[in-house]
């Protein structure tokens, strides 16, 4: 019977300072600002589903792009951004984008596994597109996360008030004259392009851990937008940093160990606020 060697690794040390290492960590602070910026957006907007579902509508372009000898990251992306725009699109409201969203979901994931059945190289990807490989991030992957960061502040520079408004009151901003669709679409295509990113960490499946995880954790301790962000990506990157860590020192796989330790601050601050409250 096969099991699974905790022992310690005395040259973890030499692991960290590896250069693909180095990708990694670069790779987290980039993932950290995305993931706890637009992680407060989505819970103020109810979109956690959303949020969750986009990684796995980008799973049949992650395998489709593997079938026809293209980037996954590519194929991902695009997946990802067209579910992302349709359910802006048809989903106006709350409640409508819960039913738009997971019949989106339905099909992309369908559409993934027959792709995936079609050859044994997507077949083979499957375990990294869904669980994450952050140890394998290239040069390229880097650029490309720094630009998407860049664009990210922007864009957020441009329309941080209409969205934050729209968020925290749809009503009330329908009724003051904010274009709540172009929002939603807004919305929606910014948080495809954070999964995107945040893909190759933690894969598809532990996705909601880097994007809902901090943020639900920093909206306990934090009362105002910008402090909550601040604190959300903060959480985002120890967690990361501290899961590189832990797996240079024992063999275990990064996402699993990155998961949990965001998992604990969001219990730990569940715990110390329901004592308060008490």
């Amino acid at each position: 019977m096969s099991h699974v060697n905790f022992t310690f690794d005395p040259q973890w040390w030499t692991t960290l300072h590896a250069p693909f290492m180095g990708n990694a960590f670069l790779a987290g602070i980039c993932i950290a600002v995305a993931s706890g910026v637009m992680g407060y957006f989505t819970i103020a907007r109810h979109s956690t589903f959303a949020a969750h579902a986009l990684a796995h509508i980008g799973l049949p372009g992650a395998t489709g792009a593997v079938l026809l000898g293209l980037p996954v990251s590519m194929g991902l992306g695009i997946f990802a951004l067209g579910g992302a725009l349709t359910i802006g699109a048809l989903g106006k409201r709350a409640s409508q984008r819960e039913i738009a969203t997971g019949t989106v979901l339905a099909f992309a994931t369908g559409l993934g596994l027959f792709f995936a059945r079609l050859s044994t190289s997507a077949t083979q990807q499957m375990q990294s597109i869904l669980f994450g490989s952050i140890l394998t991030i290239t040069n390229g992957q880097i650029v490309g996360f720094v630009v998407f960061d860049a664009v990210l502040i922007l864009l957020l520079a441009v329309i941080y008030r209409p969205l934050l408004f729209s968020s925290l009151d749809e009503q009330v901003a329908q009724a003051k004259g904010v274009p709540i669709a172009l929002m939603n679409v807004a919305f929606m295509a910014v948080m495809a392009g954070v999964v995107t990113i945040a893909v190759p960490a933690v894969g598809t499946l532990l996705v909601f851990a880097l994007v809902i995880t901090p943020a639900a954790t920093a909206n306990i301790i934090a009362p105002s937008p910008f402090r909550s962000m601040l604190i959300a990506s903060c959480l985002c990157l120890v967690s990361i940093w501290g899961g590189l860590a832990i797996s240079a020192m024992f063999p275990a796989p990064p996402s699993f160990i990155i998961v949990t330790i965001s998992t604990l601050f969001w219990a730990v601050a569940k715990a110390v606020n329901g004592l308060r409250q008490r």
